[in-house]
């Protein structure tokens, strides 16, 4: 067995290979070339992605060549793996879009600079653009029965609900990508999550009715689940995406950091390059002080700098650790926009204005006298720090960088005010 296998097992990252014991013999005789596809159905990647895009680079790291493919030309089509309806259809131009912002993302975890083993991206719109329909059809089309394609999971469990001959045809199309990188780029395994058992298997009949000896495997990962039964990578505030515009870091520090205790050593396995020593000691540390939460921070730590760098996963912890201690006033204006992205948000114009006034034009308080209840009995905080004067006035001195005031009533309702000109 090959230690890259060993590490993949270790880490339940092997879910189905077709052919394990061939597979780990290619590997231990010398570098090989290997894919995963990702569909451009959305302008950034999310923590979804993140396992298939990691296993490229555990296998890069091990001495592999990496081939990380961007669907330009199946994004167009749509995959029926895991759905229950049809997808919607984009447009050329918002696909094309897509795909090169994912062509960025994915050059973050993949070194594409390396001298023995550089990583490299490609785009299947650029040879399946190019098909026309008689060639699809008779060159491509004509290797795949219906039979064989209904017995696959991602066609039967549509077929109730209704799949069109556009998704129902996507399968032939990730078929001839494999075909495409074995012939072109000497590619001979495929990797990508469970649900594209199918696909991948059917690009390794392709090859093999079309290659005489061919040497080609398909490996799949488990999808991500979690002990609770909630979709993982999904939040009350959508899903979690690695474009720091759309997740900001403190965002994406704080899902990990919330990861219940049934998932955080699976995690830990599937998303960090922790050793194996370092990965057994936390768990010994999840059974005897669960309280300390290490594996947490370690994963959340982990998983934020991996994907948006040290400074960003420092400035998450930063804001984590002022809204802990309620000392907020050590934030900068931008650290309290990240921090306090989903909080109720007022807009007032510049200038001062009296406590009493401000909570009622910020709904904080309904009423005067439940204003001054709320001051008098010390349920309110400026900025991290209690205020029980009843004639205080907001000055500049209580606005940070002249941007914000952060009101806090009782223990955990924040208010932002955010003063306009």
């Amino acid at each position: 067995m090959s230690e890259l296998l060993n590490d993949l097992k270790f880490r339940g990252l092997v879910n189905q290979v077709t052919d394990e014991e061939g597979l780990a013999k290619v590997l231990e005789e010398g570098d090989i070339k290997l894919y995963s596809g990702f569909d451009p159905t959305a302008d950034s990647l999310h923590i979804g992605h993140l396992l298939p895009v990691l296993t490229l680079r555990r296998f890069q790291l091990n001495g592999h060549h990496p081939i990380g493919l961007v669907g330009g030309a199946t994004g167009l089509i749509g995959d029926p793996s895991g759905k229950k309806a049809e997808r919607t259809l984009n447009t050329a131009d918002i696909v094309q879009d897509w795909s090169n912002r994912i062509k960025g993302q994915l050059s973050r975890f993949l070194d594409f600079e390396n001298e023995k083993n550089p990583a490299i991206i490609v785009n299947n719109f650029d040879w399946i653009g190019k098909l026309d329909v008689i060639s699809f059809l008779r060159d491509v089309g004509k290797n795949f029965g219906i039979n064989y394609m209904l017995a696959k999971d991602s066609v039967q469990t549509r077929i109730e609900t209704g799949i069109s001959f556009t998704e129902f045809s996507y399968m032939i199309l990730q078929s001839y990508d494999f075909l495409n990188l074995y012939q072109n780029n000497g590619c001979k395994l495929q990797i990508g999550g469970s649900d594209q058992w199918g696909n991948i298997t059917a690009g390794l009949e392709l090859i093999r009715k079309s290659e005489e000896d061919s040497k080609a495997y398909g490996l799949t990962i488990p999808l991500v689940t979690k002990a609770d039964g909630t979709k993982f990578g999904k939040t009350e505030g959508g899903a979690i995406w690695l474009d720091a515009e759309k997740t900001s870091p403190y965002e994406f520090y704080q899902f990990w950091i919330n990861t219940d205790d049934r998932d955080v050593m699976k995690y830990l396995k599937y998303f960090t390059f922790l050793t194996h020593e370092e990965i057994l000691e936390l768990e010994n540390e999840v059974a005897t002080a669960p309280e300390k939460r290490s594996a947490q921070k370690a994963l959340a730590e982990e998983v934020t700098k991996l994907v948006h760098g040290e400074e960003a996963l420092q400035q998450a912890i930063k804001i984590s650790a002022a809204l802990f201690s309620g000392d907020i006033k050590q934030l900068t204006a931008s650290e309290i926009l990240e921090g306090f992205k989903d909080v109720p948000t007022t807009e007032i114009e510049e200038g001062e204005i009296g406590l009493i006034d401000l909570l009622i034009q910020a709904k904080i308080s309904p009423s005067k006298r439940q204003a001054r209840e709320d001051i008098s009995n010390g349920a309110i905080y400026i900025n991290g720090d209690r205020e029980q004067d009843l004639t205080k006035v907001i000055t500049n001195e209580d606005k940070i960088d002249g941007k914000f005031t952060v009101i806090r009533r009782g223990k955990k309702k924040y208010f932002l005010i955010r003063y306009v000109k």
